[in-house]
């Protein structure tokens, strides 16, 4: 009598590689969902960071600040809006000096903002308002 050789899989083998796959998907899929948010955030802070330099200059010289003056866009992909809050004077602290309103913001939380205020020493501190969690926030933010 000849023996048959084995070919494929048995049921309870496939069955059992559907279930870690499973597994697996519960946990990536969220992890993945969570850097999405995070990097979405970094992405708005990015877009308003670099009006930082030209709004001190603004500043400093007296001169009124504006979104196109700075050099930034109303809105960008990653801002539905950029908002500009003129300072004083120089040497006078501006809460929402610039500020990004995030776009189609998802797990971030509705209505989710990132901004830049700036000290009356002209330092500029990221802060944020209606995140839905702490772990969104970009490093150096509060």
């Amino acid at each position: 009598m000849k023996a048959q050789m084995q070919k494929g899989f048995t049921l309870i083998e496939l069955m059992i590689v559907v279930a870690i796959i499973g597994i697996l998907a519960a946990i990536a899929i969220p992890a993945y969902q969570d850097y999405v948010a995070k990097s979405k955030a970094t992405a708005a802070l990015a877009d308003i960071a670099s009006g930082k330099t030209q709004y001190e200059l603004l500043a400093t010289e007296g001169t009124a600040q504006t979104v196109a003056l700075v050099g930034l866009s109303a809105a960008t992909g990653n801002c539905s809006t950029i908002s500009v809050t003129q300072t004083a004077a120089a040497g006078t602290a501006t809460a929402a000096a610039l500020q990004c309103t995030i776009a189609n913001p998802g797990r971030l939380g509705a209505g989710a903002i990132i901004q830049f205020d700036r000290t009356a020493d002209g330092l500029y501190e990221c802060k944020t308002t209606n995140f839905a969690d702490a772990k969104f926030k970009p490093a150096g933010c509060a």
